[in-house]
């Protein structure tokens, strides 16, 4: 089977087709996955292939799978990886900001470390405050919580340091406390950072399904308490609008929404 000469856009058009299938996919793709999941003839997959080889878009693995090139890894080696994360968040961000008026952070996991990467500031006077520059313990934020109860950090098994009577110091009382945010889709911390401080966050997922940040908001446990469930289904709506364009599923989002 033949087909007509192409030409240079669909070209273009057929090669980008097959590598954003091979960078999109959770495993390597076999060369017959690829020719027919594309629907174009094996020649043409063969030739659009050995080019996106040859430029580093594409390799092989050593079972024969494409997998994502030399060049991909290039540009994530040379680029803060939390840097595109942060902008494709922050229109989200600002909306959480809108919405809620509090305190809206970003943050994600640096070895064993929670470490926050972006802040919008509460339109209130009080609650303000850089949290960018403080290192907090991890089991003492409802960001934290969130790599705790879904796995990224391994839950410690020492006793914690206790900053105010409800912080929690146990294993057993961190584990207790995931499994509910599992449940509920949210982490809350209320006065165990601070006495006065509640925090509400949730994970954010990536392109295979990992927890890959985690999304919150802060502030005075006087306004924050009475509005726990709203505001976690509210961040659990913002978070996915980020995933979706973490999957592939968007373009993009912007302060009005997802394009």
């Amino acid at each position: 089977m033949t087909e007509p000469a192409s030409s240079g856009t669909q070209a273009l058009d057929r090669a980008v087709q097959l590598a954003s299938m091979v960078v999109q996919a959770d495993e390597p793709l076999s060369f017959a996955d690829l020719q027919e999941t594309s629907g174009l003839a094996k020649s043409t997959t063969s030739r659009m292939l050995a080019a996106l080889e040859r430029g580093g878009l594409l390799e092989r693995d050593d079972a024969g799978g494409y997998v994502a090139g030399r060049l991909f890894w290039l540009y994530a080696a040379r680029h803060d990886p939390w840097e595109e994360l942060v902008r494709i968040a922050r229109p989200v961000m600002e909306r959480v900001g809108s919405d809620t008026q509090e305190t809206v952070h970003l943050s994600v996991v640096r070895g064993d470390k929670v470490v926050q990467v972006a802040q919008v500031d509460s339109r209130y006077l009080l609650g303000t405050r850089d949290w960018t520059q403080v290192e907090v313990p991890a089991h003492t934020s409802a960001l934290g919580k969130v790599f705790f109860a879904w796995g990224i950090l391994d839950v410690p098994r020492q006793a914690l340091a206790r900053l105010t009577p409800e912080t929690l110091t146990t294993p057993a009382q961190l584990e207790r406390d995931g499994a509910a945010a599992r449940r509920r889709g949210y982490a809350v911390t209320v006065d165990e950072l601070e006495v006065g401080l509640t925090g509400i966050a949730v994970p954010i997922h990536g392109a295979r399904g990992d927890v890959v940040a985690a999304l919150g908001i802060s502030g005075p446990t006087s306004r924050l308490q009475v509005r726990t469930e709203e505001l976690g289904r509210n961040l659990v709506t913002r978070a996915a609008e980020v995933g979706a364009v973490l999957h592939g599923n968007t373009r993009h989002v912007t302060k009005e929404g997802v394009a």
